[in-house]
């Protein structure tokens, strides 16, 4: 599966999935000042081996901000939503405080934590910031593609 992300003028990204089927579904990424939010996805899910979102997806399943409750993928989107919090507030959470995060997070939306480590926390955070630099690289109108 390919995840093709254009870079909008307005107030959206688009992420354009290319299913290796030769379909293709598209999903706007309104901006947030840090990467797209299903390129944190990419991070989390690629990075951990995990099934989130673009593993639902990649199994089959439609692109919808809603999709049914799943306990790996719903722990998943926990997790972006962690890294996403540290990114719009600099990035620089010490690795202890974002699992701790992670954890209130979990226990408030009644899903099972992934076992996470510090030294996942790090690998993450560190392509998290590669795609960030290759993402500020890309002019307006122009793509990054990603293979998952």
């Amino acid at each position: 599966m390919q995840l093709v992300f254009t870079k909008g003028a307005d107030k959206n990204d688009r992420l354009d999935i290319h299913r290796d089927d030769g379909a293709v579904e598209t999903i706007q990424c309104p901006k947030q000042r840090i990467i797209p939010h299903d390129m944190v996805h990419y991070a989390v899910e690629h990075t951990l081996v995990k099934r989130g979102f673009l593993g639902r997806v990649k199994d089959g399943e439609r692109a919808m901000f809603t999709m049914l409750p799943e306990a790996e993928s719903d722990a998943v989107e926990r997790l972006v939503e962690v890294f996403q919090g540290d990114g719009w507030s600099g990035g620089g959470s010490a690795a202890a405080d974002m699992i701790d995060l992670y954890r209130v997070t979990c226990d408030a939306r009644g899903c099972p934590m992934l076992p996470v480590t510090a030294a996942d926390i790090d690998a993450v955070r560190e392509r998290i910031a590669e795609l960030d630099t290759a993402w500020q690289g890309v002019p307006v109108g122009g793509v990054l593609t990603l293979a998952f």
